[in-house]
Parts: structure tokens; sequence; C-alpha cells
């Protein structure tokens, strides 16, 4: 393998019923600081049928280019056609970095390529950078210009640094909600680049019978501005009643630690958390939640982090803004008349 002949950062730029994943805007801000580490340019790869539409957008977020693969094999995601398109864009224009969003869709296709284009994939990256491997050696031993991927490790116990420094492209898969998008600039057009790879049906190919959608009932709590979050030290399901109250008052929404979805209280779809979902709302409430590592790795870059808890020697007033050590079930329903009583006037 010619390590020189692979250039560019490329973003897989994963859409859905024609409309984008949050975490393809996020790879593409991403992938524009790493390129510019790099002195090179950012490409978002985007697959679908009826999608060339999608291509704008991307270029608004910060793609220089959008190669397209416009199929109607690819309307609907399945392994198969979607890793021979994204194998087949790789093995032609040869970037040195491809980043997937670490979705259900990318946690599936990031693996299936990387083995068909023989690299590494690192899972579940919460942040990446350019630097040299290994990271202790003499510079003028060690690798420069490499991607290093880190990601929590062991259970969160530890944070890995890894680096694929002898294989391209550099494979990782990131968590959403930990990249920031850049601020979007209308009217800006990429280079897009119709590519037709070869999508031969074979026996790994499988029939969509049927697509059932089922409505959410439940928010996205990575969207939300305001997090009312429970842990197991609300006591029971019934008593989150305390966070709902308090979440209207507020306009926010309710979000949990995964204590609380293990005892089968709130569904996982509102876990926050290095198993949940990373969320960076305005105003973070964390109520009787003892602060983890695996939890505050999903909420620490929260604008404002309030804490609750009886407990004063809490992990969670590590990281929280403010904290009020206390009775939940005096403090929250306080809490709740004095925001109505000041909405009120």
């Amino acid at each position: 393998m010619a390590l020189e002949d692979y250039k560019g950062v490329f973003t897989f730029a994963e859409q859905v019923d024609h409309k984008l994943a949050g975490v393809a805007l996020e790879l593409i801000g991403k992938g524009k600081e790493l390129a510019g580490d790099l002195g090179c340019e950012v490409t978002a790869v985007l697959l679908g049928s009826g999608i060339t539409d999608l291509a704008d957008t991307l270029a608004e977020y910060g793609a220089d280019h959008v190669i397209v693969v416009d199929d109607e094999k690819l309307k609907d995601y399945r392994t198969e056609p979607y890793a021979q398109a994204l194998a087949g864009v790789i093995n032609e224009y040869k970037p040195e970095i491809m980043l997937v969003g670490a979705t259900a869709i990318g946690r599936d296709l990031g693996p299936t390529v990387s083995a068909r284009v023989k690299t590494g994939l690192t899972a579940d990256c919460t942040s990446l950078d350019i630097g040299q491997f290994p990271l202790n050696a003499d510079p003028a031993e060690a690798k420069q210009n490499q991607l290093l991927m880190t990601r929590p490790a062991f259970g969160g116990n530890t944070i890995a640094t890894i680096a694929c420094p002898d294989h391209r492209p550099q494979m990782a898969t990131v968590r959403p909600g930990v990249m920031i998008k850049q601020e979007p600039e209308k009217g800006k057009k990429a280079d897009i680049i119709d590519f037709k790879p070869d999508l031969s049906e074979n026996n790994r190919y499988v029939e969509i019978l049927e697509v059932i959608k089922e409505a959410k009932k439940t928010a996205d709590i990575m969207d939300a501005k305001i997090l009312v979050s429970g842990g197991r030290g609300v006591g029971s399901p019934e008593n989150f009643k305390l966070l709902d109250d308090l979440a209207e008052a507020i306009g926010g929404t309710v979000s949990c630690s995964r204590a609380v979805v293990d005892n089968g209280w709130k569904p996982k779809d509102l876990q926050v958390g290095q198993t949940g979902k990373t969320v960076r709302p305005n105003v973070y409430f964390a109520i009787g939640i003892s602060g983890a590592i695996q939890h505050v790795a999903g909420m620490e870059e929260s604008d404002i982090i309030i804490a609750i808890n009886k407990d004063e020697s809490a992990p969670i007033f590590d990281v929280a803004d403010y904290g009020v050590v206390g009775d939940l079930n005096k403090i929250v329903p306080q809490l709740t008349e004095a925001i109505k009583a000041e909405l009120a006037k």
C-alpha cells in the first residue's frame, strides 16, 4: 500500500428518507478542522436514491466536494449495496481519512467497509486530532500527521488513543453529538461528483419485504435546549413526576441516567451517557445522579450544569456549575413553584 497515494478527508453523509442525519453535518465540521491541519479538503459521500439535491446542504455546512452515488438499489439501507458503494468510492478516490457516524447504520456499514478495503477502524470515537504516533516517541522517529482517534474503553474507566499508521484510509466511527456543526453558509456550492460504482447483486443482498414505521413517542434529547435528567436517586418511576413538572415549567425535556433505564423506569431513547446519547443543552439539571464517568462523558459539554443531590461528596458536583445539597423531594417542587411564580409575573 502506497500511503502517499491517499489524500483528503472524506465523511459519510448518512441520510434516511431523504433527511440528512445530524451527525453527517457534525462530521463535515470536524472534517474541515482535520483537513485544515493536513492542508487538504473535505469531501462528503452521499449514498441513496433521488438524493442529489441534498448535496447543496452538505456544501453549506462546509463540504468542498460531494461524491453522489444515486442508485435505486440504495433507496433503503441494506448492508451489501451500501458497502459496495462506499468501498467503491474509497478504492477510486483513495481518501486519507474516512469518517462515519456511529449510528445504527454507521456501526454496521463502517466495519464492513473497513474489512473490504483492508484497513482498521476505531469505533465510537469521542475525539479526533492530527498528531504524531507513537505519542511519546522522539519526533524524529515518530510518524507525523496521523489521525489520533480517542475513545472510552473498559466501560469508560480509561481513555484509549488509537492510530492506524500503516494502512489507509484511517477510519473511525464517531458518536453523534460529540462534534460541533459549523454554522451553515447559505448559498455556498461544492464540486459535485456523480460516481457510478459496481453494485452487483450477490447472495449477501437481502430483500426488504416491508418497512413499518413507528411514530416516536419520546422527544429527541439531543435537540433539547434544557434537559431535566434524573438518576437512581429519584427513587421510583412515579417520582419522575417531580422532574416532569419541572421540565414543563421551564420548557425542558426529561432525560435520565443508565441506572434508570436498567431499572425499566424510562426508555433507552432518554438515556444520557457513554452507552446512551451525548447532549449539549444550554442547561442540564442532574437530579439524583451521582456523576459516574460514564454519565459525565455524555453531558459534560453542557453550557450550564445544575446538580441536586443529597450526597455532598457525589462526583457530579465536580463538573457542576451550580450545586444544591439536599433532598430532591423537597428541592425540586420548590424550584418548580419558584419558576412558575417568576414566569407568571
